[in-house]
């Protein structure tokens, strides 16, 4: 690990003035480091600004700060009551250690687990080496994304609470030099095109603060599905967040979003579209998972997840339709 220096906050203008990397519950940035993937000049510690709250929101819907540990956010009574796809996602990452410790914030700029990216032996890494080239494609990629790659990076994101924050269609509030703005979640993080470097939205200096989630859909049920190799500590291998809500045995509104599948948390709007009106049924499920991943593009050793995303839209309606 290079030297840096360190500083620690005291004020939100403190932290965007700063110029370093921001740090919250280091779960990821201090891997990063120590295996020479991240070499920051300067630390700026924000544990002691004030977000860490959870509260609910005059429309009903619910506030929740950067630095709210993901354990705390899991087990909040507000979660689990009306966005129990989020505690789902959340509990089903990680370590309960791991979970104490890392944030809301954190856990949104995850970065990939793609083996290329994180052993800086491998030049061959356009997230770390822009121009480099990808050692993934025609390499080591059962992990890999099948959507929304590029001939430039098949990195898959790593994130499930971005997944459920998907699918509930959260608001993501930043502030920086240049002062406050807000990015849809659908918004805030970009495909790998040809610049696969370029993550998200954020500019330099500029610090996720809070995240907004609407009011939770009256008469909805929200489930949450990860599949993967062992049953935790573990990245998933498919998942699926589903918000559905029926009537007379028809969809009457359902939002659909994948992980460990997608370059980004993935929205299935083709899903959504081939499943509103019609009836909840085991055909028209898999007729929308069939839309889902019509336009996957599966590499050497990762074809079997198109199959096991499908199998996953279909078990995740299945449950939140019963």
């Amino acid at each position: 690990m290079q030297s840096f220096s360190y500083s620690k906050a005291q004020t939100l203008d403190q932290a965007t003035a700063a110029g370093g990397r921001f740090i919250g519950g280091g779960t990821t940035l201090v891997d990063l480091m120590k295996q020479g993937v991240e070499t920051p000049k300067m630390l700026v510690d924000i544990t002691g600004l004030p977000l860490s709250s959870v509260e609910t929101q005059p429309d009903g819907g619910l506030m929740i700060g950067a630095m709210v540990r993901n354990s705390d956010l899991a087990h909040h009574e507000a979660v689990k009551a009306q966005y129990a796809v989020l505690s789902q996602a959340l509990l089903s990452g990680a370590s309960p250690q791991l979970r104490n410790m890392a944030t809301t914030g954190g856990n949104l700029l995850q970065r990939t687990r793609c083996p290329y990216f994180r052993d800086p032996s491998y030049s061959n890494c356009n997230k770390r080496n822009p121009g480099s080239g990808c050692a993934a494609i025609g390499g080591h990629n059962r992990m890999m994304a099948i959507l929304g790659t590029s001939e430039d990076c098949i990195a898959t994101h790593p994130s499930d609470m971005a997944v459920a924050m998907t699918v509930l269609e959260a608001t993501i509030h930043v502030e920086g030099p240049k002062g406050k703005r807000t990015f849809e979640i659908a918004d805030f993080y970009k495909l790998p095109g040809t610049a696969p470097n370029v993550e998200n939205a954020l500019e330099p200096g500029e610090l996720i603060t809070h995240v907004t989630l609407p009011a939770p859909r009256k008469g909805s049920k929200q489930v949450y599905l990860k599949l993967r190799d062992r049953a935790s500590y573990e990245f998933a291998l498919a998942s699926a967040a589903v918000v559905a809500e029926t009537s007379g045995g028809h969809i009457r509104y359902v939002r659909v979003a994948l992980g460990g599948v997608g370059t980004r948390p993935w929205r299935a709007h083709e899903a959504e579209a081939a499943l509103m009106g019609k009836p909840a049924t085991a055909a028209h499920f898999r007729a929308a998972a069939e839309a889902a991943l019509k336009d996957a593009k599966p590499q050497s050793e990762n074809g079997f997840k198109v199959e096991l995303a499908k199998r996953c839209i279909v078990r995740a309606l299945t449950t939140a339709t019963a």
